[in-house]
């Protein structure tokens, strides 16, 4: 396994700048052209965008597979390496980033929940909210990447992350979940106490002005914490990416796919998410596997723990966890019925 870049940014600016570009176009279209009205997303809807981004991300993986496998041969640093290995790769290298981030933010949604819940953000302005929300997690995500990037380079660095992974996911199988509180959040009295807050929602307004006064509406203080709570999240999704893949331009693209039908998951999960009781699990046991792979598991196998085993891994964990929820909520409700 080669240590040399095979998409480093200084040759592929070009591409990150498209990507951008696609990413900004598809947003635009999806808030200005399908969702220009403010309304309640059906369950229907919902699955019918996430079924949209998913191809979109699958379509992406294909092609850049294919460019690679043209391309890869041509770069003279990468001379009598088994180019069609390195593209197939590169190719399960996006996938599996994306399977992970795609599972991880499972937990974006609880949050989301809690957050509409707290503030009594309506059904039809929860999509305005989300979609802003996530326009900034990609600018944030997008410089956690470029600093990831660079600290990445550095063993002790990624030995560090590896350890936080590992811990992170140790609490989530040991230590119960704590409640989400928006109203005890640092963040949120810090928006409270130098922001007039208006104590209503006034249409789809983040602010408002009254007798000369700008308000800041519960729309905008939920998006604040929407933002706030990406950004830790990001924290642990982004690291567990670069341990499946060292190239910062797959990092980039799966995270951003995979955030990119965030909001359609969301409307089509929120409501079932409390059914998949086991998952947490498999997510935590996903983060100390990824973990590994940083601290141990790379070295121990020549400098990269096979790609194709890591997706198989982590594929078969998120089954696992959704299986045993399943038949578990069957078993309850067997249960009752028989008393």
């Amino acid at each position: 396994m080669t240590d040399v870049l095979l998409f480093p940014f200084a040759e592929y600016w070009w591409f990150y700048a498209g990507f951008t570009l696609f990413v900004l176009l598809v947003l635009a279209l999806d808030l200005g052209v399908f969702h220009r009205e403010a309304h309640e997303v059906s369950a229907r809807e919902a699955a019918t965008w996430s079924a949209v981004w998913v191809a979109l991300a699958l379509v992406f993986n294909y092609l850049f597979y294919r460019y690679a496998l043209w391309h890869l041969p041509q770069v003279p640093a990468l001379a009598g390496m088994d180019h069609a290995q390195l593209a197939k790769d590169s190719g399960l290298e996006f996938l599996a980033g994306y399977v992970v981030e795609k599972a991880l933010a499972v937990d974006n949604i609880f949050v989301f929940v809690a957050v509409f819940s707290y503030f009594a953000i309506p059904a039809r302005l929860q999509h305005r909210v989300l979609f802003y929300g996530i326009l900034g997690a990609l600018v944030f995500r997008a410089l956690f990447i470029s600093i990831g990037s660079v600290l990445m380079q550095y063993h002790w660095i990624v030995v560090i992350f590896g350890a936080f992974l590992i811990l992170t996911g140790i609490k989530i199988l040991f230590l119960p979940e704590k409640p989400i509180e928006p109203e005890r959040n640092p963040l949120i009295r810090l928006v409270k106490r130098f922001v007039p807050i208006w104590p209503k929602i006034e249409g789809d307004s983040f602010w408002v002005r009254r007798e000369g006064v700008l308000y800041a509406t519960p729309l905008f203080v939920a998006l604040v914490f929407i933002e706030f709570s990406d950004i830790i999240f990001a924290i642990d999704s982004v690291p567990a990416i670069f341990a499946l893949t060292n190239e910062p331009l797959i990092v980039f693209t799966s995270n951003i796919f995979a955030i990119l039908g965030l909001r359609a998951m969301y409307f089509l999960l929120a409501s079932a998410v409390r059914y998949f009781q086991y998952l947490k699990y498999g997510l935590g046991i996903i983060l100390v596997f990824v973990g590994l792979k940083m601290v141990w598991l790379n070295q121990a196998f020549g400098g990269k723990f096979p790609i194709t085993w890591s997706l198989g891994i982590i594929g078969a964990l998120l089954a696992v966890s959704m299986l045993v929820s399943v038949a578990a909520r069957r078993d309850g409700r067997a249960e009752h019925s028989g008393h």
